[in-house]
């Protein structure tokens, strides 16, 4: 994309080669974990000059200070100094942690973002947001710092599982809801297998990117990709502190529909665009299961933690209609608790 740091590649060895020779940093990092290093490492290692690998275990339980540790901890027995970068390959897991580093290391040196799934490349790798997880929060340890470069590179999603293609899809499902009617007529008559995902991550990261083009520190307008999040975030970082693992698409896809119902019970949202919303929702993504009322209490309660709030009051994105949505409605823990109500009764 012109103007900015985010490039499309359909020669990902040639182009990060090219950035690199011509930014001439001191000394080369690249941050990979088992998986990564595995399937995506051999497609662009001929395009990098002399580098040093980190290598860390995969997971979502793995993007915490404590890893943190190892990153930094390797970045200085290798002497990397202000003048050097990080290179990121991988998910969102990995570019939220090792966008974070980076921006710490010696108060900031320059990173790039190589994302490999569908999740970062629609979502997490756009617009600057890095962090870890703290005690079972969700990115709450965290700064805002863009990368020198963004490579976008579909041709990674070939190494991908069904669950990580599916958990990617969620938040091109929110940027539609949220921006876009007859996008979401477009790819909620189609089928997971059907989508044509050259379009929709050009789709998303478009609209993405020109969102933070005009709210980069989420003042205002940037709010509005938090839709399905308010919910969604209570409801992974409940299942990680249980020691469950759900994919974050997967409590993002339950949040959409738990906030749908919300911005339905509120005369912001027709029960026939619920429909189609749940309709489509649970036939890429089934249900999470939830099993009492009490497990229920525990996820609403977890929404008071979310970043998006103002002293105690929950603040959500809530669509008005598809195709448009309003952030820093206020919300209940009653009103979380009833929709996840629905969400289990419903779905």
């Amino acid at each position: 994309m012109s103007g900015d740091n985010i490039q499309f590649s359909q020669d990902p060895v040639n182009d990060v080669g090219r950035f690199l020779s011509s930014a001439g940093y001191s000394k080369i990092a690249l941050l990979l974990d088992e998986n990564t290093h595995r399937s995506c490492y051999p497609v662009i290692a001929a395009g990098l000059p002399p580098h040093h690998l980190i290598i860390v275990a995969a997971g979502e339980e793995r993007k915490v200070i404590d890893t943190c540790i190892i990153i930094w901890d390797s970045m200085t027995s290798h002497n990397l100094d202000r003048h050097a970068a990080l290179i990121v390959l991988g998910g969102g897991v990995l570019g939220d942690m090792g966008g974070f580093c980076a921006a710490t290391y010696k108060r900031g040196i320059d990173f790039v973002l190589i994302p490999t799934t569908l999740l970062s490349l629609v979502d997490a790798s756009i617009g600057g947001k890095l962090g870890v997880d703290f005690n079972n929060f969700k990115n709450h340890i965290g700064v805002f710092q863009l990368p020198a470069l963004t490579l976008l590179y579909s041709g990674f999603l070939a190494t991908l599982p069904e669950n990580e293609l599916r958990s990617g899809y969620a938040e091109v499902v929110k940027h539609t809801l949220i921006s876009d009617a007859s996008m979401w007529r477009q790819i909620s008559g189609r089928a997971l297998a059907g989508q044509n995902w050259t379009e929709l991550i050009r789709h998303s990261v478009t609209f993405k990117a020109g969102v933070v083009a005009q709210d980069p520190k989420e003042k205002g307008l940037r709010k509005i990709l938090n839709a399905g999040h308010t919910i969604g975030h209570a409801l992974e970082s409940y299942f990680i502190s249980t020691g469950q693992r759900i994919l974050h698409g997967e409590a993002i896809a339950a949040g959409l529909v738990a906030e749908a119902w919300i911005a339905n019970r509120k005369g912001m949202l027709g029960q026939d665009e619920l429909s189609s919303i749940m309709d489509h929702i649970r036939s890429v993504f089934g249900k999470i299961g939830l099993s009492h009322e009490g497990q229920i209490k525990e996820i609403a309660a977890l929404a008071l933690q979310d970043k998006k709030n103002r002293g105690n009051k929950i603040l959500c994105v809530l669509l008005e209609g598809i195709g448009s949505a309003v952030w820093d409605v206020e919300i209940s823990v009653n009103d979380v608790s009833d929709a996840l109500a629905f969400y289990k009764a419903q779905m």
